[in-house]
């Protein structure tokens, strides 16, 4: 889909005459026999929108179940684009912002693309060991929009909650999403905006979403194989974080995925996917390219040794 610098995103309805006509969709087709995606994206963009794709990357891939048959969406998020979008097949379309709830009767494949679109591409990690204050210094150099999970294992409760009702407004003030590790209740009491479950947690999990499924925090999960990513996705979570990737300080020894496998994972798990360990915002086009959200650390993203 085409997104404007100031982020708003080009929806389309589908015009008379064809299935769902009048419902609103991200303009795209089926890829021909001996077309790559990016082949495909280029050519139906030119045929619906009269545009020539210059700059664009995958976002999402997930299938969706209609009455009569499965397909595979792989969604792309195009950022360049040579001409002036018009209705080529006297289609109406407007400018859409994937933050607000549209008016439009959208077709279901919309929802799971917005829930990509509004999520960011880095996901940190605080050092499990750090201090309220050694983090509070960090936050300015943490890229914009990011998710910060305040990961503190050793922590009780009440010293967890103590830092995190510190840090919390800090780091909204600059600009991030606050995701915290002790439950829905903390989270909504010190106004962060999402919850994480480790890997046992979410397994431990019912057949349910329970009291975790409190609205409108986002809910993530670790996840490190195919039966905790299907699990994530039953329960509705909006996204995982898969890994581990590559070897890290943090797990230099531990089984590895590899990109080949996170890839594979990652591209039918049906959810936006992160990649963790070993990772760095500059493996971002790599991670793009195997079906992941974005990338999630630590060491990455902290400036201080040892971290």
């Amino acid at each position: 889909m085409l997104q404007d610098r100031a982020g708003q995103v080009l929806i389309a309805q589908r015009p008379a005459g064809k299935i769902a006509a009048g419902k609103w969709e991200f303009p795209g087709g089926k890829i021909e026999a001996n077309e790559s995606v990016q082949e495909a994206l280029d050519r139906e963009l030119q045929e619906e929108l009269g545009v020539g794709l210059i700059d664009a990357r995958p976002l999402v891939r997930f299938t969706h179940a209609y009455s009569d048959r499965v397909v595979t969406l792989d969604t792309w998020l195009v950022s360049r684009w040579s001409g002036v979008p018009v209705g080529r097949e006297s289609q109406q379309f407007e400018w859409h912002d994937p933050a607000s709830e549209s008016r439009r009767d959208l077709l279901p494949t919309v929802a799971p693309i917005l829930r990509a679109l509004a999520l960011p591409s880095h996901f940190v990690f605080t050092p499990p060991d750090s201090e309220a204050l050694e983090l509070m210094a960090g936050l300015a150099a943490l890229p914009s929009r990011a998710l910060l999970r305040i990961r503190l294992p050793a922590l009780d409760d009440t010293a967890y909650e103590n830092v995190a009702a510190t840090l919390t407004p800090a780091a909204r003030k600059a600009g991030l999403r606050v995701v915290l590790d002790r439950g829905s209740e903390m989270a909504i009491r010190l106004g962060a905006e999402g919850v994480h479950l480790s890997h046992a947690q979410l397994m431990g999990m019912d057949g349910n979403a329970g009291e975790e499924a409190v609205y409108p925090l986002l809910r993530f999960a670790s996840c490190h194989d195919r039966e905790s990513l299907d699990k994530a996705r039953t329960l509705g979570f909006d996204a995982a974080i898969l890994g581990t990737v590559q070897a890290s300080a943090s797990h230099p020894d531990g089984p590895l995925l590899g990109w080949p496998r996170f890839s594979e994972l990652a591209g039918s798990a049906n959810l936006p996917v992160y990649a963790i360990g070993g990772t760095a915002p500059a493996d971002l086009p790599r991670a793009y390219a195997n079906h992941a959200q974005g990338v999630a650390g630590i060491s990455a993203y902290w400036s201080r040794s040892g971290s």
